[in-house]
C-alpha cells in the first residue's frame, strides 16, 4: 500500500511544478547546419538548432527557421525573413548564422563578404531591433576538412548523395574553407554593437580536439549498411548527426549563456533529452534508459508527450522532467 501511495504521489508530481512568467522565443535563421530535418525516426541527420531546445528551461522556446541550402540572400528573397519578422515580439532573440551557402557561386545565393553579405546581416540586425527584439550574430560552423587542396566549393546539399569512401587527408589540422565569410558577422557585430558568438572557433576546437577519426563521429559519416536509410553509406563533412548536433548545441548554449546575461539563467544541462520528433539525443525513453549507468542519478528531459514507463529497470536511478510549450515542467 505504501508503495502504491508513493507511486501516486510521483505521478501527481508531474503537474506539481508550475511557474508563471513570460515565455521568451529564440528564433534561429540560417542554413542546413542548424536546420530541422525530416524523417528523424529513420534519418540520423540533425541541425544544431533542431536540438537546441533541450539546453534551455521552460521559459525559453526555440523557433528554428533555418533551412537547408539557404544563404542570407535567398532567405530574404524567398520571404522567409518576413515570416520571422511577423512572429517577433519585444523581448525575443534572433540568432543569425549564414556563410556556408553565401559562398556558393550561383546567382540565387551568392553574396560578397564586405559587401552584400554584410548588408544582409545589417538588415537582419536593424529589423530585429525595430521590433524591440535582440539579434545575436554567429559566424558559420566549421566544415570538417583535413585536406590542403580543398577549395571549399563543394555543394553542401550534394554531400547527402555521396557514398562512403576513404577520405583524402594530408593535414593533421583543420583547413579553413570559409575565408572572409567568417569575418563579416564579427565586423557587423562590432559596427552595430551586437552580441557576437564565434561559432567557427567553438566548432573548430571541438573537431580539432577529436582529431581526424574522432571528428567523423560528429558528422554524417556512415559505412554501407550501417544505417538502413543510407544503404550505400555517406561521406559528409558538413552535416551533423545526432551526436554532433547535440554537442554543438550544448557548446553554443554555453556561449549564449556567457554572452547574454538575460538568457544565462535559462540555460540547462540534462543527462539525456528524449524527443520522438528528433529534438533530443534519443527518440524514445526506452533508448535513453538503456544508456543510463546503473546506480547513477540521471535526469531525462522529455521534450514531447512521451509516456513515462510505469517502472524502471533494476538499478536505474532516474528523474524525468517534462518540457511543455514553456508552461509546465513535470517532475516524476
Amino acid at each position: 500500500m505504501k508503495r502504491f501511495i508513493s507511486y501516486i504521489l510521483l505521478v501527481v508530481g508531474l503537474f506539481a511544478f508550475t511557474s508563471s512568467g513570460k515565455l521568451t522565443t529564440i528564433f534561429i535563421i540560417g542554413d542546413s547546419t542548424a536546420a530541422d530535418k525530416q524523417n528523424p525516426q529513420t534519418n540520423p541527420e540533425r541541425g544544431w538548432g533542431m536540438v537546441l531546445q533541450g539546453y534551455f528551461d521552460r521559459h525559453v522556446r526555440i523557433s528554428n527557421h533555418a533551412v537547408n541550402g539557404r544563404s542570407s540572400k535567398s532567405f530574404i528573397d524567398e520571404g522567409r525573413w518576413q515570416r520571422v519578422l511577423e512572429e517577433l515580439k519585444p523581448g525575443d532573440y534572433v540568432i543569425i548564422q549564414f556563410g556556408h551557402n553565401d559562398e556558393k557561386n550561383d546567382s540565387l545565393r551568392h553574396t560578397v563578404p564586405g559587401g552584400s553579405f554584410d548588408d544582409n546581416l545589417r538588415r537582419f540586425v536593424r529589423e530585429t531591433r525595430l521590433r524591440k527584439a535582440t539579434p545575436i550574430l554567429m559566424n558559420a560552423v566549421v566544415r570538417r576538412n583535413f585536406f590542403q587542396a580543398s577549395d571549399g566549393s563543394a555543394e553542401d546539399e550534394a554531400l547527402r548523395n555521396t557514398k562512403y569512401e576513404d577520405e583524402q587527408v594530408n593535414s593533421d589540422t583543420l583547413i579553413d574553407t570559409h575565408g572572409a565569410y567568417l569575418l563579416s558577422p564579427r565586423r557587423v557585430a562590432e559596427e552595430l554593437g551586437v552580441t557576437f558568438i564565434d561559432a567557427n572557433r567553438i566548432t573548430h576546437d571541438l573537431e580539432q580536439g577529436l582529431g581526424i577519426e574522432g571528428s567523423r563521429l560528429l558528422h554524417m559519416w556512415y559505412r554501407p549498411g550501417e544505417v538502413a536509410s543510407i544503404p550505400n553509406g555517406r561521406h559528409d563533412n558538413t552535416h551533423y548527426n545526432v551526436v554532433g548536433a547535440s554537442m554543438v548545441a550544448c557548446l553554443l548554449a554555453d556561449a549564449i549563456a556567457e554572452k547574454v546575461k538575460a538568457l544565462r539563467r535559462h540555460v540547462r544541462h540534462y543527462d539525456f533529452e528524449v524527443s520522438s520528433s528528433g529534438r533530443g539525443n534519443f527518440l524514445t525513453v526506452e533508448e535513453a534508459l538503456k544508456a543510463v549507468p546503473s546506480g547513477q542519478k540521471t535526469t531525462i528531459l522529455l521534450l514531447d508527450d512521451t509516456p513515462v514507463p510505469a517502472s524502471l529497470p533494476a538499478g536505474k536511478r532516474v528523474r524525468f522532467l517534462r518540457w511543455s510549450s514553456g508552461k509546465k515542467m513535470g517532475i516524476i
